[in-house]
Parts: structure tokens; C-alpha cells; sequence
């Protein structure tokens, strides 16, 4: 029996054995230097207590950093409103999205040319979208006070009142994400059987029961998906208030987000370390969120299971 001297050679059988590894290593360089590397360095930084930044030398390590934060008060401002920020945005993010892509799946007119439509803020410089929304919440000469004034509405201070700060960055948040999860849902409900629909008109099941116990329950892995993406996405607030609030965290810090106050302490005081340790304290309270959907997910799924059983 004659054999292939060339695929039996010690180093043709370790490229045909570890091809995959061979084909993803540049992609895996380019993470591990770029992404992985950086995001291991800040967390160790987070623990310099005196160091030289300009000689990359750290002469003391501890968790002063850390214990700063806790007795920071605008960390906890920060904090304070990045979850009221999420609390309100995130759900509104995808309840909005659902009935927009729910009516887009219908049978209506130029469906392709809506879908276009509302995915331009997703790939649209969210530097210039705040610029335009700055533009149009002017109290002197926006584009929503002359609205409002046509309808006899007073002036109204958008971006000086503090108590409108949260209602805009909602808004801005559910509007610049919209396109995404639109398209996403939308892939979703064409994945359903519309099978299930059919048999349900066939036992007289109006649009909202159709809606709550077929539609719902099969979109369950893209809700969960979405859940995670929005309230990451969320927590990552910072271009739109940064640009609209003219490099300000907002009037009397309404806007001051975590990312807010780590781009601060970063390029405004320098203080690497302490934006190194806010920083990682973000990854930490976004990781517990994250497995805390997956907590809920889980215990609604033994639910059903246990449900279904009896």
C-alpha cells in the first residue's frame, strides 16, 4: 500500500490537525493585542497606588482606588443615574422596537423602505446625531420649541433643566438603537411557523392572543438577547452627552454617567488609576446584571418545564 510521504510529515500532520487554530490565529493576534491585552493591563492599573505612568514603573499597589470610589460622591451620582438610565430605557428600548418590527412584518406598503429608514440611526455618527439633537432642543431657536409654539406651548429649557435630562438621553437611547433591534426582531418573527397562527384563527384567537401566547413566547431567545445588548448598550452612555452638553456631564450632573466619569477622571485629572478601578467596577455591575437575566431566564424556563409536567 503506497502512502503520501508529504501529508505523513510531522508538520503537514500538525497543520491538518490544528487547522482551524491556524486559520483563526491572525484574527486571534489582533484580539489578544489589541482587545484582551488592553483590558487586563486596566485592571491591573486599578490597583496602582504610585506609579510612573511616563516610565510604565509602579512602585505601590492596594485598593485605594477602589476605596476612593466608595467614598466618592460623584461615582455614586454616576452610578445613580446610569441605573435610572437603564431602568427606564432598556425596557422602553425593546417594547418599542417589538411593535415597530410586529407592524413592519405586516402586510403593508413599501415595508423594505420603513426598514431602511429606521436603521439609519444605527449607522449614523452618533457625534453628529447629537449635535443635530442639541440643534433641535434650543430653547432660542430649536426645532421642537417652534413646534410647540405653533401650538401655543411655552419655551421650554431642554438641555438646561436638570429634570429633563433623563427623559431626553431615554429617548435618544431608544431612538438611536432602534434600526438594530428592529432588524433583529424582525428576523425573529420571520423564523416563526406561521403555521401557529393559522391554527389559532382556526380556534377564533384574536390579534392580542396571537400576539401574547405565540408570538411572545416563540421570540423568548431574541428578547433575551436584546435584553442583554440594550442594557449594555445603555451602559455605555456617554457621546450624547458629552456632545450635547457642550463637554459637559449636563445641567447640575443630570447626565453624569459611569463612562462619563471615567473619560473625566482619564482626560480631565489624570488620574489613570482611578479611572482604571471605575472602570472595572462598570465590568462588574454589568456582568451581574448580565447573569442576572440569565438567573431569570433559567427560573422561567423551569417554571414552564414544571408547568407543562403537571
Amino acid at each position: 500500500m503506497r502512502t503520501n510521504r508529504l501529508t505523513d510529515s510531522p508538520p503537514v500532520r500538525f497543520a491538518l490537525r490544528y487547522k482551524a487554530w491556524l486559520y483563526l490565529l491572525p484574527a486571534l493576534l489582533v484580539i489578544t493585542v489589541f482587545q484582551i491585552y488592553p483590558i487586563c493591563k486596566s485592571f491591573l492599573m486599578g490597583f496602582y497606588t504610585d506609579f510612573d505612568y511616563l516610565k510604565d514603573e509602579v512602585y505601590a499597589w492596594g485598593f485605594d482606588n477602589f476605596r476612593n470610589l466608595m467614598r466618592d460622591a460623584d461615582f455614586a451620582l454616576a452610578i445613580k443615574n446610569t441605573m435610572r438610565l437603564a431602568l427606564v430605557a432598556a425596557p422602553l428600548s425593546i417594547a418599542v422596537s417589538l411593535l415597530f418590527a410586529v407592524l413592519l412584518n405586516s402586510d403593508i406598503r413599501c415595508r423594505k423602505v420603513f426598514q431602511s429608514i429606521y436603521f439609519l440611526p444605527f449607522v449614523t455618527s452618533m457625534v453628529a446625531v447629537s449635535i443635530v439633537w442639541a440643534w433641535m432642543l434650543n430653547k432660542d431657536f430649536g426645532l421642537v420649541n417652534a413646534i410647540l409654539k405653533v401650538f401655543g406651548v411655552k419655551k421650554i429649557a431642554w438641555l438646561t433643566d436638570p429634570n429633563m435630562t433623563l427623559p431626553i438621553l431615554v429617548v435618544l437611547c431608544i431612538w438611536k438603537g432602534l434600526g438594530y433591534r428592529v432588524i433583529i426582531f424582525l428576523a425573529g418573527l420571520q423564523g416563526i411557523d406561521p403555521r401557529y397562527y393559522q391554527a389559532a384563527r382556526l380556534d377564533g384567537a384574536r390579534a392580542m392572543n396571537r400576539f401574547f401566547h405565540i408570538t411572545l413566547p416563540q421570540l423568548g431567545p431574541t428578547v433575551f438577547f436584546l435584553s442583554i445588548t440594550t442594557v449594555i448598550d445603555v451602559f455605555k452612555t456617554f457621546d450624547e452627552v458629552y456632545v450635547m452638553y457642550a463637554k459637559e456631564p449636563g445641567p447640575l450632573k443630570s447626565g453624569l454617567t459611569i463612562v462619563y466619569y471615567i473619560f473625566d477622571k482619564f482626560y480631565h485629572n489624570w488620574s489613570f488609576a482611578a479611572a482604571a478601578a471605575a472602570s472595572f467596577v462598570l465590568f462588574l455591575i454589568v456582568l451581574a446584571i448580565t447573569l442576572l437575566q440569565f438567573g431569570v431566564v433559567r427560573l422561567v424556563a423551569l417554571y414552564d418545564e414544571r408547568r407543562t409536567s403537571r
